[in-house]
């Protein structure tokens, strides 16, 4: 049981540190941020607790001399330097070591760790005194005459907001409900109009505003977000901010707060006269705008507060009660998928027998087992699916660390880390970004002043982006840097042999020389490249990912690399075809439509093997010449024209069978060297189909037949 517990503090704690350094490489570019600075803390803070908790003693004694120092930056006693960013982040690596390495987290590099204490207390003497720009004490940037209640804990709270705007606020050009749409994009939003200073229809000035709004806002924004939207009324309006409870606060008892503690609260009714109201028998509301205690509108405002803190309790109560996650092994999941990719080979075959025996009443069951089968098929894939932006965080660390090395200035830039891809995909293609970033670095980037030098800024960017294409994702890395230099890749490449003196490449023709195996531009080799292996590397992850890579760049603006991958390699959609009794199966992702190709077409093409489809000319590959089937072909054969690296190729084969669920299997050792085949499927029938790498097939027949050099 124990060691249960102490696997689920190792998982926890993982899962921190990379929370951990995340939030101090953001730190680094807002070092103002008291929200990271509170994350930091809560990270180290857990860390210690659980680890004392499970016996890692040298873990939360280390992690407590951490912790002291963000508890000063926190209360403004120290401010946020690069060397705090570089210290701390020097002690994340030493924590994992210690998780990684021995059972109870015990130090083996104990000097390491005491000289890594001992900075951290040198920087805070250092640092002791300073005032960090988020002490208490500081002046508030965002002056107002306006009560405004400060509120600096983090996380979803409820705040009372009063906007009363002044009469003249139209002249300004501001219109006061953009300024309420806004504040419900801050989060849950209840707005109660306050119309009583509006005047009789024949004393209205059009030009004046004379309506006030109460409104109850929800959110984990904090106070600042709140104050931005009205920051440039400020001296137009009257306005209070008050947080009146967080979500960790929302009051057990049924109704939250009752209607004329509500009032008295925000000063619409003294208690005196609440307390005279009470002692008649009547709705509360009712009896105070009876009296002409209080208006009908600021009931209503009362009454919406009431109903939204009940509604915020709710929420959190539903929320606290059930258990949003659970953990679950990896190979447990791995289990899971195989089952299921079992399951779709024996409805297939369920719907085959169905077909075969004309049993009308077993194909109604087996199309009903199809429709169950395909639900619970993607509801798997989909627990398998991580976002890809659980590895950019990695990346953040690798420029922070590469580009201080290398003396550069570099930002990473990140979109569509919320993209989705199976879990398996994003383990294998966490080495091919390496690569690909530390070049960009390296290679791509230049230093500060050869940037200034050529009317750059000093400080290079890489953009690392995903977006989902189809079933596919496409993954960017953008680099502004120097570009690659076409000319010095061919002299390279003819120098050693793999081109002509002369050749006339094309950009890409040329830029493709760089994945192969030991070729590198690089004047010297280094720790980081210049080897020729990183490419390599990247061209072959790829291609066991079944994807594309793609590379464009242009002298002095920066390079781009384009990957393309499937979102899974465990069941894709195929379309089944068939070549002398022999099957294969073409990825569906890739097939654009299928025609008919006639003996009388193929000898109008004068033995070229290209088709004329709608007036465009598309070259095409024979499958059955490709893969040495003996036998004469069909006097109606069919090209499948499929999209392969931006071209459109057709390949042709005797039939077309139709689409497919297609379970990949991995072929035996005997096959590993069977580039144009990726894998097999058992299909309905039980025999075995043949999975097409339609960009394998491409790339062959383009080193051995003239008609596509």
């Amino acid at each position: 049981m124990m060691d249960n517990h102490t696997e689920a503090f190792r998982e926890e704690a993982y899962e921190l540190l990379g929370d951990l350094e995340t939030s101090l490489l953001s730190l680094e570019e807002a070092p103002d941020d008291m929200e990271l600075i509170q994350r930091i803390f809560r990270d180290m803070h857990t860390i210690k607790g659980s680890g004392a908790m499970f016996g890692f003693d040298d873990i939360a004694h280390f992690t407590h001399e951490i912790e002291t120092i963000y508890d000063k930056v926190r209360d403004g006693k120290m401010s946020v330097s690069k060397e705090l960013i570089n210290l701390t982040l020097q002690a994340k690596d030493q924590i994992r070591l210690m998780l990684d390495i021995t059972p109870h987290g015990k130090a083996p590099q104990e000097p390491i760790l005491q000289e890594t204490i001992q900075a951290f207390k040198e920087l805070a003497q250092e640092g002791e005194g300073v005032t960090s720009p988020l002490s208490p004490t500081s002046a508030s940037p965002w002056a107002s005459p306006s009560p405004i209640k400060e509120v600096s804990a983090p996380g979803m709270a409820t705040y009372r907001i009063r906007f009363k705007p002044s009469p003249d606020i139209f002249l300004t050009g501001t219109n006061p409900l953009f300024l309420l749409d806004e504040l419900r994009s801050l989060g849950e939003c209840k707005i109660a109009a306050q119309l009583g200073a509006i005047p009789f229809l024949d004393d209205i000035d059009p030009e004046r505003c004379y309506t006030s709004w109460d409104i109850i806002l929800t959110t984990d924004k904090g106070t600042d977000a709140i104050k931005d939207v009205f920051i440039f009324v400020e001296g137009d309006c009257e306005l209070t901010i008050n947080q009146i409870n967080n979500a960790s606060e929302i009051d057990p008892e049924p109704d939250y707060k009752k209607l004329g503690q509500i009032l008295t609260e925000r000063g619409d009714i003294t208690e005196e006269a609440l307390q005279g109201a009470l002692k008649e028998k009547k709705y509360l509301g009712e009896m105070l705008v009876e009296k002409g205690l209080v208006t009908s509108d600021k009931v209503e405002s009362a009454l919406i507060e009431q109903r939204h803190m009940r509604k915020m309790r709710e929420k959190t109560q539903a929320k606290d009660e059930g258990i949003s996650s659970i953990r679950v092994p990896v190979e447990k999941l791995d289990i899971l998928v195989n089952l299921v990719g079992e399951l779709v080979t024996v409805q297939a075959r369920l719907t085959q027998t169905a077909l075969d025996l004309h049993n009308g009443e077993l194909a109604s069951v087996a199309e009903e087992v199809e429709r169950l089968t395909a639900e619970l098929r993607d509801t798997t894939l989909n627990v398998r699916m991580l976002p890809i932006g659980t590895i950019f965080g990695k990346f953040k660390r690798l420029v922070h660390d590469l580009s201080q090395e290398l003396g550069k200035e570099i930002e990473l830039a990140t979109d569509g880390a919320e993209t989705e891809l199976d879990k398996t995909v994003i383990e294998k293609l966490n080495d091919p970004l390496v690569h690909l970033i530390r070049n960009s670095i390296d290679h791509g980037i230049e230093s500060p002043d050869a940037r200034i030098s050529a009317g750059k800024t000093a400080t290079g960017t890489i953009r690392l982006s995903a977006v989902h294409s189809g079933a596919h994702v496409i993954i960017q890395i953008q680099d502004d840097g120097k570009g690659l230099d076409k000319e010095a890749i061919l002299s390279k490449a003819i120098e050693k042999g793999l081109a002509h003196p002369g050749t006339d490449a094309t950009d890409k023709e040329a830029f493709n020389f760089i994945f192969l195996p030991g070729f590198s531009t690089a004047e010297r080799v280094t720790g980081i490249s210049g080897r020729g292996v990183g490419m390599d590397v990247v061209k072959r992850g790829i291609d066991a990912l079944r994807g594309t890579i793609d590379i464009s760049s242009r002298q002095g603006a920066g390079t781009t690399v384009t990957i393309k991958l499937p979102l899974t390699l465990a069941i894709v959609e195929g379309l089944l075809v068939e070549i002398e009794n022999n099957r294969f199966v073409l990825p569906l992702s890739v097939v654009e439509e299928c025609v008919e190709l006639t003996r009388e077409d193929a000898k109008r093409s004068h033995g070229r093997n290209i088709a004329n489809i709608r007036g465009g000319i598309v070259p095409y590959i024979r499958l059955r010449h490709e893969f040495r089937i003996s036998g004469e072909a069909p006097p109606v054969e069919q090209i499948v024209v499929a999209g392969v690296n931006g071209n459109r190729i057709g390949f042709v084969v005797d039939k077309v069978i139709g689409g497919h669920q297609t379970v990949i299997k991995k072929l035996g050792n005997i096959y590993k060297n069977v580039e144009a085949i990726s894998g097999a499927t058992i299909l309905g029938d039980g025999t075995v189909a043949l999975i097409v790498d339609v960009a394998k097939v491409l790339k062959n027949v383009e080193l051995t037949e003239a008609v596509f050099n």
